[in-house]
């Protein structure tokens, strides 16, 4: 988590182990995710998409590690600036409007944090 947003491989392996089956390896690809938002990395804010994209995919998964990470992602990717705060929670709307459990927890959890930063 602290080696890969260090380095020019760090969004390419999110991107691939999140389309991974194991729960740690899935889990990985997401707490990186997180990692990466919560460093100050130079990414543009549309460099973000593809992690939104991977956030609303991955939300059914209830394996209660990735469910933790892929709400951590969300969290920390709406913790970066205003533009992206309005983005997650679209996102996390979005994702709450999936027919799943873990859907449902991630969404609300993420929007109980992100929703009070829209009025700070």
């Amino acid at each position: 988590m602290d080696l890969f947003p260090k380095t020019p491989y760090g969004v390419e392996k999110a991107l691939e182990w999140a389309h991974r089956e194991p729960e740690f390896e899935r889990r990985a690809a997401f707490a990186l995710i997180a990692s990466l938002a919560r460093r100050s990395q130079p990414y543009s804010d549309e460099a973000y998409e593809p992690f939104f994209a991977l956030i609303k995919q991955y939300a059914f998964d209830d394996r209660n590690f990735v469910k933790k990470a892929v709400n951590w992602a969300l969290r920390q990717i709406g913790k970066r600036n205003d533009r992206l705060l309005l983005r997650a929670i679209e996102v996390a709307r979005e994702v709450d409007a999936q027919d799943s459990r873990s859907a449902r927890w991630i969404a609300k959890d993420a929007l109980r944090e992100l929703l009070p930063k829209m009025r700070d």
